[in-house]
């Protein structure tokens, strides 16, 4: 293909049926000075930042994406594309990822310095991910090429985020629909990526050369197809019976800064003690015969390392009725025979009325600087908050202690990777504990939420999600909440446990759907280019 086209970037050839983007509009995009565009395309992120959770103005992405595109398009080259890609990116990350600041401000007398770089920093390398599929798309030719080869290379780029340096997939494109549980229920097909893919062709439409009319006509009719399919997804399958368990979702709600203070542990320790205890007692008489109790806490919910203080478990007990399990949050410490502490894992570990261990898991999936210090010895200042690093455990495993369901369990951020939260043997249920704690009350939460029921539609599961300050939740495989308790709130919520519903077939195929997708949309884009390049030629 031609490396630079003398033709009008939205609207096809000059000459030709003006498109949705004026060409006054155009010309003044392709007069702006490169640092005047720069900013703008780094606004244009920040706009695109608003359709993510919570305020999920998807309308945002038919200005922002279709304004990129502009840009890309007045590009003198496809190094200054990759540029303004780059600062699209930018913007768009440091817009949704704003929240880092809040956990910053917990040690603020120790990492005040961070406070104006932190997003910054982390936002800049993210914006990479945009910079690729800019330069790929400014080689496009106008119109539906361009449009096509950026959306497959933003979204194959979108999953290598996903593994690059152990992979941050966070705040995903298609997380924007996940308001509600219809218009995520393509999720069970194609996964948070498909719905991505969808939904970038979708904002692009203005860049793609139709008018106004077959441009309204056509974001109608895709929105409408989008909406029946999940609502007759949501209609016409009748899940099967629910299990025979009753979850309560303990949410206590503390402060990050009291979380470790050795005068606040047993008081912390009480609370999730009493919390439990007063839930299981509103539940009790409406408990049908033979349901059990199972009751989850957060992410290292419990101050004392349950493990090894057999005190701390002869108390959950006392709180349990017979056959009920506990999970619980917890630090776990492997010893060497001196008496030195080898390894610290964050674990989940299963109590029962007895107060015996009866299973576990240790997070393999952990968070750089948050659990562990990269390139240790190199950087200056240590981060991570422990004093030693956690040590990552062996992998995703199904366990059921107790008795329990067989279970997949995800702490924390493991439940952000779609495709890589299930272990084998398939599991009845998913669970996530988490301690948000760490976000404040910012759009952190929401958007780990968002992954969570995300993660229940792709895999057709049901998902309890215990979160230390909130939002807990109980979601049924189709992504529907059974219960909830909201952001910075304190008590215990109940369901009943929803049963699985049959393999989905994202569950089956995993990211090789969507990356297929991906895929075929970037060559069909290319492939497009080369036929009307043919024709004009």
């Amino acid at each position: 293909m031609p490396a630079r086209r003398a033709s009008l970037p939205c609207g096809g050839a000059a000459g030709n049926a003006p498109g949705v983007l004026p060409a006054r509009l155009l010309r003044r995009i392709a007069a702006l000075p490169p640092r005047r565009a720069l900013l703008l395309a780094f606004g244009l992120g920040l706009l695109a930042a608003l359709a993510l959770p919570p305020v999920h103005a998807v309308p945002a992405l038919l200005v922002s994406v279709p304004g990129l595109l502009a840009l890309v398009g007045t590009a003198p080259s496809a190094r200054r594309a990759a540029l303004l890609g780059l600062f699209w990116g930018w913007g768009h990350f440091a817009g949704g990822l704003y929240w880092i600041t809040h956990a910053i401000l917990t040690e603020v007398e120790r990492f005040w310095w961070l406070v104006p770089i932190a997003v910054p920093a982390l936002s800049f390398p993210l914006g990479l991910f945009v910079a690729l599929p800019a330069a790929l798309a400014w080689r496009a030719a106008p119109g539906w090429p361009r449009l096509l080869v950026f959306a497959g290379a933003f979204i194959l780029a979108e999953m290598l985020r996903g593994v690059v340096l152990t992979g941050f997939p966070w705040n995903l494109i298609g997380t924007v629909w996940a308001f509600a549980a219809v218009p995520i229920q393509g999720a069970a097909w194609v996964g948070v990526h498909g719905l991505g893919l969808a939904t970038l062709l979708l904002a692009g439409l203005p860049a793609a050369g139709a008018g106004w009319r077959p441009l309204a006509g056509g974001a109608a009719a895709a929105a409408a197809l989008f909406g029946l399919l999940g609502a007759a997804r949501l209609a016409f399958v009748t899940p099967p019976a629910d299990q025979p368990w009753r979850v309560v979702l303990v949410q206590g709600n503390i402060a990050q800064d009291l979380k470790w203070r050795p005068e606040t542990r047993l008081p912390i320790f009480r609370r999730y003690l009493d919390l439990t205890e007063s839930a299981i007692a509103r539940l009790l008489p409406d408990l049908a015969p033979g349901e059990r109790i199972a009751v989850i806490w957060p992410e290292t919910a419990s101050p004392f390392r349950l493990a090894e203080d057999a005190e701390a478990r002869r108390l959950i007990a006392a709180r349990l009725p017979p056959d009920a399990v506990l999970l619980a949050g917890t630090l776990r410490v492997e010893w060497a025979p001196d008496g030195r502490p080898l390894r610290v894992f964050n674990s989940l570990l299963a109590v029962d009325a007895e107060g015996r261990v009866t299973g576990g898991y240790d997070k393999a999936h952990l968070v750089p600087f948050g659990e562990y210090m990269p390139l240790r010895g190199l950087l200056p200042v240590r981060l991570a908050p422990t004093a030693m690093d956690i040590s990552p455990g062996p992998g995703l495993v199904a366990i059921a202690p107790s008795g329990l369901p067989p279970l997949g369990a995800l702490i924390c951020y493991e439940v952000i990777f779609p495709g890589a939260v299930t272990p084998a043997p398939r599991p009845a249920w998913l669970v996530n504990v988490t301690n948000d704690a760490w976000f404040g009350f910012s759009a952190g939460p929401y958007q780990h939420l968002a992954a969570a029921r995300l993660r229940a539609v792709e895999e057709g599961l049901p998902v309890a999600r215990a979160a230390q300050t909130g939002i807990s939740a109980l979601f049924d495989p189709y992504g529907r909440p059974r219960t909830w308790l909201g952001l910075g709130e304190t008590g215990a919520i109940t369901a009943r446990l929803p049963a699985p519903r049959a393999e989905t077939v994202f569950a089956r195929l995993g990211l090789a759907v969507p990356a297929a997708l991906a895929l075929g949309t970037w060559l069909a884009g290319w492939w497009l280019g080369r036929v009307r390049g043919r024709r004009e030629s």
